[in-house]
C-alpha cells in the first residue's frame, strides 16, 4: 500500500527562514512508515493543466509498483504493476560510475586513475528499476537563490563541509547547505579571485571578459563556485570533476543550478571538441599534468583555442619545498615544447597562453621536443571513447580572442564546418526560426513560470537552435550531440554554447535528479534497431533517472514510437499530455510533454 504525507509545518518553518533573507520558493518533505513507493502532488505555484490523479482528499495517490533490485533482461519486460522501484540505498545510482561494478574490473591502470573514468556495465548488469529520491527529498530551491543555498536532505553528505569548510566551499546552515563562494585557492571568495585572473591576463588593464574569455573549462571544479561567479561576466563554463573522494561535488554543483558533469582526465579524451575553450582552469584540481610525458597537458592543448589561457593555481606555482620545484621545472619544459608562453605568475597562480604559433610547433617537432598529431581533416571524429594522444595539433588555426563578437552575436554565427557536413546556411537559419516558435509553444503548454526550470538538456541538439531559443530564459542548456549523428558540436561551441558528445545506448555521466527539462527530438528513432541498451525502455529509464521530480520531458518522434511511449508512461509514474505541433516541413506531428511525478519510498 502507498502512503504519503507532506510535512507542511517543516516546510513553512524553513521557507520562513529564507523569506527573511528576501527569497521566495516552495518546498515539501515526504515521510512515512511503510516499505512502498508513494507519490504526493505538491502544491503548485501556478495554475497548470496537469491533473493530480488523486483519489483522496489529502492529495495522496496509491500505486502498485514493487520495490525490487531488478536487472535488465535481454528482452526487457515491464511488470503489469509498473516499473520496479530500486531500493532506497540506490538513490544516487550512476550506472557508468558505479563503484560496485568498477571494483571487479581487473585491467585498470590505477596509476593513471583509470577507475575514475566511465565504465558502463553491459545492459544485463544495469539496474532496471526507477531510482528513488533520498529520504526527506524536497523540490530544489529555485535559481538564483540556489546558487547560495540548497536543501541539505537533497545532497545529504557532510564530508566536503568537514574537510573544505575552512576554504569556504560549503557550510551547513540548519536545514540547508550554504555556499559562500570560496575554493581551495580562493577561500575569500571567487569574485576576488576572478578579478585577479583578469588583471593577470590583461596586465592589470581589464577583466577576463575583456581578455576575450567567453567559454571556460573548469577542471576538478569542486562545487563549481568558480563557474557560478563567472556568470555576471557572461562567461559560460563547462565544469567537471570525477566521482572520487571529494564526494558528490558534481551533485552539489547541479543542485545549485550550475552547469557540470562527471568526468575524469585519465586515459581518454574528454567528450568536447577541439579548440572549444578560451580558458582551461585548474585550481588545485588534483591532475598530475607533468606525468606521462605531459599527455594530460596535451589534452588541455587540444581543447584550448589558439591564444587561449591555461590557469594553474596549485603549489608547484608558488612553493619551493618538497617536490614542487621539480614538478614546476617539468611543467615549464612541457609548456615550452608546446609553444605556450608563461605570461603571469602571482600569489598562488600561473597563467600560460597557447600561442598557436605553427612555425614554433613545427620547429619543436623537428627537434624531437614534441610529437605532432596526424591531421584531423575538415570533419574530425567526435571525441567519444577516444584514447588520449601524446601529441599536439598542427592545424590549430588562428584566433584573436580580443575581437570575438559578443555572446549574443555569437548565437547567430554560422560555422563553415557546418557546410562541410551538409548543413547549409539556409538550413541553419530555418532551424533557428523553427525552435524560436517551438519554445514559445512549449512554455505555453507546460504552463509554468520561467523560474521553475533551470537545468536543461537537449538530448539531440543538432545546431543548438533549441538552446538559442532559450537564451532569454534563466536556464543553462547541456547540448548533447550523439557521436553517430553529424558532428555539429564544434559549431555549437562556436555559438558560445556548451555541450558534450554522448551515446544514448549508455547512461549519462550525471547524478540522479539533476535536470528540470529534457528535450528529446527524434532521439528514440535514431537509436531504433541499434541493439541492446538502446531500446525505448532503456532511454526512458535513463531520462527518468536524471530528471528531477516534477521535471518535464518533451518528446518528438515517429508516430509508432510516440504511441509506444504513451503506453509506457504510466508504468514510469509520469503524467503525459499529447499535442500536435508543426514540424520543420509545416506538417503536424505528435509531441508528448511528460512530467515526472513526485514520489518517494516511505
Amino acid at each position: 500500500m502507498m502512503w504519503g504525507i507532506v510535512d507542511s509545518k517543516l516546510g513553512q518553518i524553513v521557507m520562513l527562514s529564507l523569506l527573511i533573507m528576501g527569497v521566495s520558493f516552495y518546498a515539501g518533505t515526504l515521510f512515512g512508515a511503510t516499505n512502498a513507493p508513494l507519490l504526493d502532488d505538491l502544491p503548485q505555484t501556478t495554475a497548470t493543466n496537469w491533473s493530480s490523479n488523486s483519489n483522496s482528499s489529502d492529495g495522496l495517490i496509491f500505486f502498485t509498483n514493487r520495490i525490487s533490485q531488478s536487472y535488465r533482461r535481454s528482452s526487457p519486460v515491464i511488470p503489469a504493476t509498473g516499473m520496479d522501484v530500486c531500493p532506497l540505498e540506490f538513490n544516487e545510482y550512476i550506472p557508468c560510475h558505479d563503484p560496485s561494478f568498477v571494483k571487479n574490473l581487473h585491467d585498470l591502470d590505477f596509476s593513471k586513475k583509470e577507475e575514475l573514468e566511465r565504465h558502463c556495465p553491459p545492459p544485463e548488469k544495469r539496474l532496471f528499476c526507477l531510482v528513488p529520491p533520498p529520504k526527506d527529498y524536497k523540490l530544489p530551491i529555485r535559481w538564483p537563490t540556489s546558487r547560495d543555498y540548497v536543501w541539505k536532505s537533497n545532497v545529504n553528505h557532510t564530508h566536503l563541509a568537514e574537510v573544505k569548510g575552512g576554504q569556504n566551499w560549503v557550510h551547513a546552515k540548519d536545514e540547508l547547505w550554504w555556499f559562500p563562494g570560496g575554493g581551495t585557492h580562493f577561500k575569500n571568495g571567487a569574485s576576488e579571485y576572478i578579478q585577479r585572473l583578469g588583471n593577470m591576463a590583461t596586465n592589470e588593464t581589464g577583466d577576463l571578459r575583456s581578455a576575450g574569455v567567453v567559454q571556460v573549462l573548469d577542471v576538478g571544479c569542486g562545487v563549481a563556485s568558480f563557474s557560478a561567479y563567472l556568470l555576471p561576466l557572461d562567461v559560460q563554463t563547462m565544469s567537471f570533476a570525477p566521482k572520487d573522494g571529494h564526494e558528490n561535488q558534481i551533485q552539489f554543483a547541479l543542485e545549485r543550478g550550475i552547469s557540470a558533469m562527471i568526468a575524469a582526465l585519465s586515459t581518454k579524451q574528454l567528450p568536447y571538441p577541439s579548440s572549444s575553450f578560451e580558458m582551461v582552469h585548474c585550481s588545485r584540481c588534483r591532475v598530475d599534468w607533468h606525468e606521462n610525458d605531459g599527455i594530460l597537458l596535451k589534452e588541455a592543448d587540444r581543447l584550448l583555442k589558439p591564444k587561449g589561457y591555461f590557469v594553474y593555481s596549485a603549489p608547484p606555482a608558488y612553493r619551493k619545498d618538497k617536490e614542487y620545484p621539480v614538478i614546476w621545472s617539468k611543467l615549464m619544459n612541457l609548456t615550452s615544447a608546446m609553444c605556450w608562453k608563461l605570461i603571469a605568475q602571482k600569489v598562488q597562480t600561473a597563467i600560460w597562453v597557447k600561442l598557436g604559433d605553427q612555425s614554433c610547433i613545427q620547429q619543436n617537432v623537428e627537434h624531437e621536443l614534441i610529437q605532432a598529431c596526424d591531421t584531423e581533416g575538415d570533419d574530425p571524429a567526435p571525441s567519444w571513447h577516444t584514447p588520449l594522444k601524446n601529441c599536439v595539433r598542427l592545424n590549430g588555426g588562428r584566433s584573436d580572442l580580443h575581437q570575438l563578437p559578443t555572446r549574443t552575436e555569437r548565437l547567430s554565427v554560422y560555422s563553415k564546418t557546418l557546410n562541410r557536413i551538409g548543413i547549409t546556411r539556409d538550413i541553419f537559419g530555418a532551424d533557428a526560426m523553427f525552435w524560436q516558435r517551438q519554445v514559445q509553444d512549449y512554455w505555453r503548454l507546460m504552463n509554468v513560470s520561467s523560474s521553475e526550470i533551470r537545468n536543461v538538456m537537449d538530448m539531440n541538439a543538432f545546431c543548438a537552435g533549441f538552446s538559442v531559443a532559450l537564451n532569454a530564459y534563466p536556464v543553462w542548456v547541456m547540448n548533447i550531440v550523439p557521436p553517430t549523428m553529424k558532428n555539429t558540436l564544434p559549431s555549437i561551441y562556436n555559438r558560445g554554447l556548451m555541450g558534450a558528445f554522448h551515446n544514448w545506448c549508455e547512461p549519462f555521466s550525471t547524478y540522479p535528479r539533476t535536470y528540470d527539462l529534457l528535450h528529446a527530438n527524434y532521439v528514440f528513432s535514431h537509436y531504433k534497431d541499434r541493439g541492446q541498451g538502446c531500446l525505448v525502455e532503456d532511454i526512458m529509464l535513463e531520462m527518468d533517472r536524471i530528471v528531477r521530480p516534477q521535471g518535464f520531458m518533451i518528446i518528438r518522434d515517429e508516430e509508432s514510437i510516440i504511441s509506444r511511449i504513451k503506453e509506457l508512461v504510466p508504468k514510469f509514474i509520469w503524467e503525459v499530455n499529447s499535442y500536435q505541433l508543426e514540424n520543420k516541413e509545416k506538417k503536424l506531428e505528435p509531441v508528448l510533454i511528460c512530467r515526472k511525478k513526485f514520489w518517494a519510498i516511505i
